[in-house]
């Protein structure tokens, strides 16, 4: 097994490790509200899916 002669610095390994990004959610306009919302899930701000009321969302006033 291979062991490294010297140890790498902190700079040489955060080099390295510059691609391992976590990418930003995809989102969507909601056909209804026209809201963000993520992909293949219930509006959060309307409640609908697939041009049907899944839930029920309370609106503040």
């Amino acid at each position: 097994m291979a062991v490294p002669k010297k140890r790498s610095s902190k700079a040489r390994k955060r080099k390295r490790r510059t691609h391992y990004k976590a990418e930003p959610a995809a989102t969507q306009s909601c056909p209804q509200c026209g809201d963000p919302k993520l992909p293949h899930r219930v509006c959060p701000t309307c409640g609908y899916y697939r041009d049907a009321e899944v839930i029920q969302v309370e609106t503040e006033f």
